[in-house]
Protein backbone atom coordinates (compact mmCIF):
# COMPACT_ATOMS: atom_id res chain seq x y z
CA UNK A 1 0.00 0.00 0.00
CA UNK A 2 1.45 3.43 -1.18
CA UNK A 3 0.26 4.95 2.20
CA UNK A 4 2.89 2.78 4.19
CA UNK A 5 5.06 4.79 2.33
CA UNK A 6 4.93 7.92 4.27
CA UNK A 7 4.11 5.60 7.64
CA UNK A 8 7.56 4.33 7.60
CA UNK A 9 9.70 6.16 10.51
CA UNK A 10 13.36 5.62 9.09
CA UNK A 11 16.16 4.67 11.30
CA UNK A 12 17.78 8.31 11.02
CA UNK A 13 14.71 9.81 11.69
CA UNK A 14 12.02 11.89 9.35
CA UNK A 15 13.54 12.80 6.30
CA UNK A 16 12.38 16.52 4.24
CA UNK A 17 13.96 14.83 0.98
CA UNK A 18 13.02 11.19 1.36
CA UNK A 19 8.94 12.63 2.07
CA UNK A 20 9.14 14.86 -1.00
CA UNK A 21 10.38 12.33 -3.01
CA UNK A 22 7.32 10.12 -2.08
CA UNK A 23 5.24 12.40 -3.06
CA UNK A 24 5.91 13.29 -5.98
CA UNK A 25 6.59 9.61 -7.21
CA UNK A 26 2.74 9.08 -5.87
CA UNK A 27 1.91 12.63 -8.33
CA UNK A 28 4.08 11.19 -11.38
CA UNK A 29 1.26 8.65 -12.37
CA UNK A 30 -1.85 9.58 -13.70
CA UNK A 31 -3.85 8.67 -10.95
CA UNK A 32 -4.76 10.95 -8.53
CA UNK A 33 -3.90 9.08 -4.77
CA UNK A 34 -6.50 7.66 -2.78
CA UNK A 35 -7.46 9.66 0.39
CA UNK A 36 -5.79 7.37 2.82
CA UNK A 37 -2.38 8.07 1.07
CA UNK A 38 -3.54 11.55 1.14
CA UNK A 39 -3.76 11.42 4.84
CA UNK A 40 -0.24 9.71 4.76
CA UNK A 41 0.92 12.01 3.19
CA UNK A 42 -0.13 14.93 5.07
CA UNK A 43 0.65 13.10 8.28
CA UNK A 44 4.24 13.17 7.48
CA UNK A 45 4.62 16.48 6.06
CA UNK A 46 3.74 18.02 9.47
CA UNK A 47 5.72 15.04 11.30
CA UNK A 48 8.88 16.91 9.81
CA UNK A 49 7.47 19.89 10.07
CA UNK A 50 6.95 21.07 6.36
CA UNK A 51 3.78 22.88 6.34
CA UNK A 52 4.54 24.44 2.82
CA UNK A 53 4.15 21.06 1.16
CA UNK A 54 1.27 19.78 2.93
CA UNK A 55 -0.60 22.99 1.73
CA UNK A 56 0.78 21.81 -1.95
CA UNK A 57 -0.23 18.13 -1.45
CA UNK A 58 -3.95 20.07 -2.05
CA UNK A 59 -2.47 21.67 -5.48
CA UNK A 60 -1.60 18.69 -6.50
CA UNK A 61 -5.05 16.85 -5.85
CA UNK A 62 -6.50 20.04 -7.75
CA UNK A 63 -4.38 19.65 -10.77
CA UNK A 64 -4.99 15.76 -10.93
CA UNK A 65 -9.06 15.33 -10.39
CA UNK A 66 -10.87 16.20 -13.72
CA UNK A 67 -13.29 18.68 -12.32
CA UNK A 68 -14.08 20.26 -8.78
CA UNK A 69 -16.67 18.23 -7.73
CA UNK A 70 -13.69 15.67 -7.25
CA UNK A 71 -11.55 18.35 -5.59
CA UNK A 72 -14.61 19.25 -3.24
CA UNK A 73 -14.90 15.71 -2.40
CA UNK A 74 -11.46 15.49 -1.47
CA UNK A 75 -11.69 18.24 0.48
CA UNK A 76 -14.46 17.00 2.42
CA UNK A 77 -13.37 13.77 2.97
CA UNK A 78 -9.68 15.14 4.39
CA UNK A 79 -11.35 18.12 6.20
CA UNK A 80 -11.41 16.77 9.78
CA UNK A 81 -7.61 15.91 9.13
CA UNK A 82 -6.66 19.22 7.84
CA UNK A 83 -8.50 20.99 10.55
CA UNK A 84 -6.60 18.25 13.07
CA UNK A 85 -3.37 19.82 11.55
CA UNK A 86 -3.78 22.96 10.96
CA UNK A 87 -3.42 22.67 7.05
CA UNK A 88 -5.09 25.37 4.92
CA UNK A 89 -5.84 25.59 1.02
CA UNK A 90 -4.25 28.10 -1.50
CA UNK A 91 -7.85 29.26 -1.92
CA UNK A 92 -7.83 29.69 2.22
CA UNK A 93 -4.39 31.75 2.02
CA UNK A 94 -5.08 33.62 -1.44
CA UNK A 95 -8.48 33.91 -2.09
CA UNK A 96 -8.51 35.67 -5.12
CA UNK A 97 -6.96 32.69 -6.96
CA UNK A 98 -9.58 30.99 -9.56
CA UNK A 99 -9.58 27.16 -10.16
CA UNK A 100 -6.39 25.85 -11.94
Amino acid sequence: MASTIFRKKPSSGPSLTRMQRNLNNCFAYDLVPSPSVIAAALRAARRVNDYPTACRIFEGIQAKVENQHQYEEYLHDLKPLREELGVDLKEELYPTTPFR
